[in-house]
């Protein structure tokens, strides 16, 4: 019997509920990426007051998704980790039980992922060359069957595993650099 994945967290309703919210992708999206951080860090680069930070990491925590990092911080300084590095939303369930939590959260990661994507637009000029003919954006235009859909995630997301992850902490070799790769396949019926 293979082991769970402790980095990857299955959405349950509890769990859709408490990342139902903007702000609290963003907190998630941030620790994972750039690994442990305060409230008041987390709330200057988020653009929100460090109060509204705070609520919301101790509502994440509540749900298991950040911990605080007994490691880190002291009395005046309260440190907050992510517990995983990736998120699932599967299966049907949570979208015939809970739709308005599941549209909610759907809508917060494509917040999320257009951010990312405009602040990587804004620095292309900037950017070294190399990494300058790295990035792309692209729309392809296909005609799938359902089944054919689902095959196409899957193999997408087979291609993004066979490579690093970005985890705050670890080496990467000498010239890596953190690189989002943001799939959607969206019907348009």
């Amino acid at each position: 019997m293979t082991q769970p994945d402790k980095s990857v967290v299955v959405l349950d309703a509890k769990g859709l509920r408490a990342l139902a919210h903007p702000v609290r992708v963003e907190l998630v999206d941030l620790l994972r990426r750039h690994g442990p951080s305060t409230a008041t860090r987390l709330a200057e680069r988020l653009g929100v007051n460090s109060g509204t930070a705070s609520y919301h990491l101790r509502r994440l925590g509540a749900a298991g998704f950040v911990e605080e990092d007994a490691e880190r911080g002291n009395a005046r300084e309260r440190w907050w980790r992510s517990v995983h590095q990736i998120t699932r939303l599967t299966g049907d369930e949570l979208s015939e039980t809970e739709p308005e939590a599941v549209l909610a959260y759907m809508q917060s990661i494509a917040t999320l992922y257009n951010l990312r994507t405009q602040r990587a637009v804004n620095e292309v000029l900037t950017m070294p060359k190399e990494w300058g003919r790295v990035f792309d954006l692209s729309s392809f235009a296909l005609r799938l069957t359902p089944e054919e859909g689902r095959r196409l995630r899957e193999e997408l997301t087979g291609v993004v595993e066979r490579y690093r992850r970005d985890v705050p902490g670890e080496d990467a070799p000498e010239g890596s650099a953190r690189v989002s790769v943001i799939t959607e396949v969206l019907p348009e019926l």
